[in-house]
């Protein structure tokens, strides 16, 4: 694991930008600390211009003295670069339209009206004493040698970061690569992925983005932000160490921990199936896996669960098989018969089928006792 990608990650900012989403002080404080503490290196942790109490906060966490950077996201103005000087952050993301749509139909201005203010305001920025990073929004859409000249000109005026932003989540992974590759043969600067999810894919193309070359990605717990949110956190560390072979220095143990209280803070449940931290992601059923997983955990395990805390866990339900029921009765001390066990099975898919439940130890003894003709094989003391 020799590659290095540094993580900037934007709960504080993208994340809470999901609709309806609003984190306290204390929540985002406390957020920022978790992400420091498990090996997060870089925090985009608000947006000063939404006024004086977004700026405490912000100013808060930077006077913490966490070891990781952190960055303000502003757009590319100078009342947003004067509000960052409020909260002591090392970095500003100057994010401004490089799309020929939101150039003309969002600032009604033209290209070369974008480049003179790109190296105007990285120029002020830099002299501010700020890193800069360039957010090109909308990049994704915009015509492929422009985005390079915006490139050259932010390069020129001393930032040392563009960001490629999806903001529309429109890309798949083969044209993320192809886009990426081509803006790391035309310049100098780091290179960071901004993914949205709408198509799903915000992982997906995260890690293309990588494969061509970017240095830095954004990511959200829990795939948090607008719309479908953003790359998840915990998909990319993951990915990231088993699918590109590449240590983002993430502590990988606390991804639960982090994702449980982001869930609870933003008000945002996550999904059952969600992956890496849904509650069903190492939840086994069908009869093919248990036993297999029985036999030998890796005949159906891509992700060890114990690298997150978690464990395998054996449910029964329609889609059981034998060596599942017999091992659930074996815990409540009742050795099955074949004929038993084939009986019994009938009668736990019936139960799942009608009560859209696993049935509880309770209900497999009723079960068991409701039996005729049945032998009393104890292998343990009830």
């Amino acid at each position: 694991m020799t590659r290095q990608v540094i993580i900037d990650d934007t709960t504080l900012r993208d994340g809470e930008q999901s609709a309806g989403v609003a984190f306290t002080a204390e929540e985002k404080i406390s957020i920022a600390k978790m992400l420091v503490d498990m090996g997060v290196p870089e925090l985009e942790i608000g947006i000063p211009a939404m006024g004086a109490e977004e700026q405490e906060v912000m100013r808060a966490i930077a006077n913490l003295g966490l070891n990781s950077r952190l960055l303000a996201w502003c757009r590319m103005t100078e009342s947003d670069l004067l509000a960052a000087k409020y909260t002591n952050v090392q970095m500003v993301d100057l994010s401004i339209p490089v799309s020929d749509q939101q150039i003309a139909f969002k600032l009604g201005r033209t290209r070369q009206q974008i480049l003179q203010h790109v190296s105007k305001m990285v120029t002020t920025a830099v002299e501010d004493g700020f890193l800069v990073c360039v957010g090109c929004e909308d990049a994704s859409r915009a015509e492929q040698d422009f985005l390079y000249r915006v490139a050259e000109v932010a390069q020129e005026a001393g930032a040392e970061r563009i960001r490629f932003a999806d903001t529309l989540g429109i890309l798949e992974p083969f044209k993320t690569f192809e886009k990426i590759s081509g803006l790391k043969k035309h310049t100098d600067l780091n290179i960071e992925m901004h993914a949205h999810d709408d198509y799903g894919l915000a992982t997906a193309n995260t890690l293309a983005a990588v494969s061509a070359g970017a240095s830095h990605i954004n990511t959200t717990v829990n795939g948090l932000g607008e719309r479908a949110g953003n790359a998840p956190l915990e998909e990319l560390v993951l990915s990231l160490k088993h699918l590109n072979d590449i240590d983002t220095g993430v502590d990988i143990a606390s991804l639960p921990i982090i994702s449980q209280y982001v869930s609870q803070a933003s008000g945002r449940p996550v999904s059952w199936q969600k992956s890496i931290v849904g509650k069903g992601v190492f939840m086994h059923e069908s009869g093919i896996h248990v036993d297999g997983l029985i036999k030998d955990k890796r005949n159906y395990q891509s992700l060890n669960p114990e690298e997150l805390g978690r464990e395998h866990l054996f449910v029964l339900g329609k889609h059981s098989g034998s060596s599942m029921l017999e091992k659930a009765y074996g815990e409540l001390g009742i050795e099955l018969t074949p004929m038993i066990s084939k009986q019994l099975l009938q009668q736990v898919r019936r139960y799942s089928t009608e009560y859209k439940v696993s049935p509880s130890d309770r209900v497999l003894l009723d079960l068991y006792g409701g039996l005729s003709d049945k032998p009393v094989l104890f292998a343990n003391q009830l």
